[in-house]
């Protein structure tokens, strides 16, 4: 029968009650959530466009050699105003945040505050997007100053300059650490390059600069306002290379030109007019009009000199060198040095840091109060600690000899000259290490064996003086001359197994096993047994057959022939049967029989044979985890597969993974 349930049916809602809307949050909530959204990316797009503005520098506050650097790799104007871009946004999208957030705040329902923050976020996009050049340059700005040269304005730096191809980078090579690639072409160099070297123990910065032509300001390109701006920026010792061979492509007039043209540049700055490759031309031999230009050149260096309060010397202003042959390369690095030293010492002096130090000490004179000469007094320790030293600065050291005989690789220091020999003359004698086909360390001593002889003598009687003491304590006069004589012989036999027994020991290393049928002496022989054991008063005869018996089960017995199954009737068991002997005495040959497991046998350790059953059932106890896993023994490390694969993969049927799974676990 139909059975109804009425109460079943849902209730029918009224047409007020359809329209009803779920509460959600509150509008409260959903601006603060919305609000919240706007200020972090506001905040994100400020925190990442001040990192750009503030990591960048900012031309007016650097230093001016890399302001005018950055200028005139970069053009300052485009590099100001990418930042000003940067800035503005920055700007902009500050505004825009807080004009929604604003607008947020009277936010009155979800669809109002999501269209708010959806708006918020798109303008801010698109002001970042409208930036898009300028960050995309600025970024390509930010590569390229992290591959310029780390130059240091302030400390001792050496700078080179001149036409292309004059062998300026050759000479940062010969004297620093520093790598520049090296063509026999112009304009190789397109950039600045830093090496280091030492000088004094000072750290001195050497500067590559590309190579200058002589045109117009306006005319040069980046490459060479490069070397402009650091001849113009640096306080440095300043290198004029001239090739006075001309095979740079350029004459001296054409370089004497570019000196003459840019020696503003060289104001207040220690000055080197370095003539390079005297290889080919040396500079003796230049024409006479070359070398007037040489010498004007010199002339307008020395003036710079007498500009700074100095005295122009001609050897530090004009220098030769050649970077092929090395020849002058490390003058010209020192005079260089040198001179930079002294500029910087000077202008030090000359500072009011200086003076105000000055000010601070007092040198006192004292006044003669009488008419008493004083002359100084020095400690005789100290005259004759004086005196010592000047013995040891005059004697000549391994490295003076060696500098003297034509320098390292030429001269070759004796070790044998302090050698002591009885004869001065046997120092440079050659000792040769084979001689006659033999070591000739084998004839150093003649005598050794003799020598080892003796000793072994000497250390037998010392020992056989020790056992004496120790052992027999007699005294020869309480025996009879037969003991006496019966002594000496036991004494003598003793020390006699001594010595043969050290002897062995020290040669039984390198002593073969001497098989018993190559014993020329039998002294392992069974009679020779029998005669020893005679004398002791015991019967030989038990222990001779016995040694006799294992030797031949040793060397075994041949296995006879059996008699086929047919027994007397085979064909072909005509030699059994012609040897009976054999037969009879291998049938009453006795079997092995097997011990029981309780056993004891000598040597195992065990009290009874309790003890040795309970042991053997521990054991096999103890074994049984390990061949239940399958282990081959204690050492056995292996894992077995906890989950295989062909249990945990794969499609299978609905309820077969557990089962499986329950019947790998249970094994």
């Amino acid at each position: 029968m139909v059975q109804y349930n009425f109460k079943k049916i849902t209730i029918v809602p009224t047409a007020s009650d359809s329209n009803v809307v779920h509460k959600g949050y509150a509008i409260s909530r959903l601006r603060q959530f919305y609000m919240r959204k706007v200020k972090y990316t506001q905040q994100n797009f400020h925190e990442k466009l001040s990192a750009i503005i503030d990591e960048f520098p900012r031309l007016d506050d650097i230093h001016p050699f890399y302001g005018d650097l950055l200028h005139v790799l970069y053009n300052k104007d485009h590099y100001k105003l990418a930042l000003g871009q940067i800035n503005t946004a920055r700007n902009i999208i500050g505004k825009i945040s807080k004009d929604y957030v604003r607008l947020l705040k009277y936010g009155d329902s979800l669809y109002r505050c999501k269209s708010l923050k959806v708006a918020a976020l798109g303008r801010m996009c698109t002001v970042v997007k409208r930036i898009g050049p300028s960050l995309a340059y600025l970024e390509q700005i930010r590569q390229h100053m992290a591959r310029l040269p780390s130059i240091d304005p302030n400390t001792r730096t050496i700078l080179i300059c001149g036409y292309p191809n004059v062998g300026k980078s050759s000479f940062i090579n010969k004297i620093t650490r520093a790598d520049v690639d090296v063509q026999p072409y112009a304009f190789t160099t397109k950039s600045l390059f830093v090496g280091h070297t030492d000088y004094k123990y000072l750290r001195y910065q050497v500067i590559d600069t590309p190579g200058i032509l002589d045109r117009p300001f306006e005319d040069r390109n980046i490459i060479e306002m490069c070397s402009i701006t650091a001849l113009a920026h640096l306080r440095a010792a300043v290198l004029f290379f001239l090739d006075i061979s001309g095979s740079c492509g350029y004459s001296i007039a054409q370089q004497a030109a570019l000196f003459h043209s840019i020696k503003s540049l060289f104001m207040n700055k220690p000055l080197i007019i370095v003539c390079n490759k005297i290889d080919l031309q040396p500079l003796d031999g230049l024409p006479e009009e070359d070398m007037k230009l040489v010498e004007e050149m010199k002339a307008e260096a020395a003036k710079t000199i007498i500009g700074q309060g100095g005295e122009p010397d001609e050897d530090d202003v004009l220098l030769t060198m050649s970077t092929l042959t090395d020849d002058g390369v490390i003058a010209v690095k020192n005079a260089a040095c040198e001179r930079l030293l002294n500029q910087r010492v000077e202008l030090k002096m000359k500072s009011k840091k200086m003076s105000d130090c000055k000010n601070r000490f007092h040198v006192a004179i004292p006044k003669p109060r009488d008419g008493k000469e004083r002359p100084p007094c020095i400690p005789q320790a100290v005259l004759e600690a004086k005196a010592r030293k000047n013995e040891e600065e005059k004697r000549k050291l391994e490295k003076d000899i060696e500098n003297e005989n034509g320098g390292a690789g030429v001269y070759s220091a004796s070790l044998r000259k302090h050698y002591i020999l009885a004869n001065e003359e046997w120092k440079e004698d050659i000792m040769p290490e084979i001689l006659d086909g033999h070591n000739v360390y084998d004839f150093v001593d003649v005598d050794i064996l003799q020598r080892l002889e003796e000793l072994e003598r000497e250390e037998g009687l010392r020992l056989q003086g020790e056992v004496e003491e120790d052992d027999f304590e007699m005294d020869d006069k309480e025996l009879t001359p037969e003991e006496q004589e019966a002594l000496a012989e036991i004494r003598k036999k003793k020390s006699l197994l001594i010595q043969e027994h050290r002897i062995k020991k020290s040669t039984a290393e390198s002593r073969p096993t001497v098989p018993r049928k190559f014993d020329k002496d039998k002294k392992f022989t069974s009679e020779r047994m029998g005669r020893q054991l005679s004398a002791l008063g015991l019967d030989p005869m038990s222990a001779i057959n016995r040694a006799r018996s294992r030797s031949v089960s040793r060397r075994g017995r041949k296995r006879e022939r059996s008699v086929g199954r047919g027994g007397d009737n085979g064909d072909n068991m005509d030699m059994d049967v012609d040897q009976p002997n054999k037969r009879m005495r291998s049938r009453s040959r006795s079997r092995s029989q097997s011990r029981p497991p309780g056993e004891i046998v000598t040597g195992e350790g065990f009290k009874d044979s309790a003890q040795k059953t309970k042991a053997l059932k521990l054991a096999k106890k103890s074994m049984r985890v390990r061949n239940k896993d399958a282990r081959r023994g204690e050492a056995d490390r292996v894992i077995p597969t906890l989950k295989p694969k062909h249990l945990f993969s794969g499609k299978r049927p609905i309820g077969k993974t557990s089962r499986q799974l329950q019947r790998a676990l249970k094994r």
